[in-house]
């Protein structure tokens, strides 16, 4: 009896044991499907549903921001930038329903659930009702628009670049009110307060993001 006890206790531990690594498997699996890509990827992604040369100067220049933010911030500069590639991955083909087709494009890339929550976080309050929740994703919601702001301001110099520009000049130009009337001033105030950041600093790291791809963005 304490024999046969034994043996169906050692068959009750090896069930569970199968159990439990099978449970294992099927986790890995999931995770292993939702894909971390590298930045060429995300290019080739990004291409496949846009054509515009300036919007892809955009996403070159958010990319390089949340790379900069990210080294800032002591977190992962690959990561980060991979959602500054792709954060408008569906502007141009439904621009008028932005960010409502991103998440099945990058889903079917097998991009991450994280990347996908962060890029559709990025339109909160204008055209998304997901809240950017983690820094990543603030500082994504905060520095989407102000790359604009800096890229009009650095057009307006005789360099045509943001390698002479300064936090000042962006700063005038915020203050007229008729320039740049698209870009959201309320929204990028309220996205250095989300980061608890001044805003000046804000847009210091916004420009030396942009410096390191100035010429691959047309401010050089």
């Amino acid at each position: 009896m304490v024999h046969e006890e034994s043996a169906l206790e050692k068959r009750l531990q090896q069930w569970c044991c199968n159990r439990f690594l099978l449970g294992v498997q099927q986790v890995l699996e999931v995770v292993l499907n939702m894909k971390t890509i590298s930045r060429e990827e995300a290019i080739a992604l990004y291409k496949q549903y846009n054509d515009s040369e300036s919007l892809f100067r955009h996403a070159l220049s958010v990319e390089a921001v949340m790379r900069r933010f990210a080294v800032e911030l002591h977190e992962n500069p690959e990561f980060w930038a991979i959602v500054g590639i792709l954060h408008d991955i569906d502007y141009g083909l439904y621009p008028a329903e932005h960010l409502k087709h991103a998440p099945r494009m990058l889903e079917d890339a097998g991009i991450s659930s994280d990347v996908i929550h962060a890029v559709v976080s990025h339109g909160w309050g204008i055209c998304s009702e997901v809240e950017p929740v983690h820094i990543m994703e603030k500082v994504l919601y905060t520095i989407d628009e102000l790359t604009g702001l800096v890229t009009a301001t650095a057009l307006m110099r005789p360099s045509k670049s943001v390698m002479d520009l300064s936090v000042s000049s962006v700063k005038k130009k915020w203050k007229t009110k008729g320039f740049s009337a698209g870009v959201d001033r309320d929204l990028i105030a309220k996205g250095a307060i989300l980061l608890n950041m001044e805003l000046d600093k804000v847009i210091e790291l916004t420009i030396d993001g942009m410096r390191s791809v100035a010429k691959e963005i047309g401010l050089g």
